[in-house]
């Protein structure tokens, strides 16, 4: 499949980038990620390996679309966040009356500024 990253065309299969990615250790996923045979990789990492390319030099939406169009499964955020079904994100600490009134943090006697 011809595509083009970084203005540069590229002809991509899913044979040649599973080929290309085998051996590579993935990096911490922070972003958009893909999933190559077992593994998860950050796009940008993906990028990098199969157009020889600094990262700097095309985006992750680029690669994402290339890889979808393989075939690759490519998700938007972290499997941490997966994983626990958004719940980490949605909970809150707890808070005491001191942490929610800033006046309470002030520790003078007498008179509150």
């Amino acid at each position: 499949m011809r595509c083009v990253i970084a203005r540069y065309p590229f002809e991509l299969t899913k044979t040649g980038v599973l080929a290309s990615m085998k051996g590579v250790t993935p990096e911490l996923v922070t972003g958009a990620s893909v999933t190559i045979g077992r593994r998860r990789y950050p796009v940008k990492q993906v990028g990098q390996v199969i157009t020889r390319q600094d990262p700097r030099d095309f985006t992750a939406l680029e690669v994402t679309r290339a890889m979808t169009r393989l075939g690759f499964t490519c998700h938007d955020r972290p499997e941490a966040a997966e994983d626990a079904g958004g719940a980490a994100s949605l909970r809150t600490p707890s808070t005491t009356p001191a942490d929610t009134d800033p006046m309470a943090l002030w520790g003078g006697a007498g008179e509150r500024p």
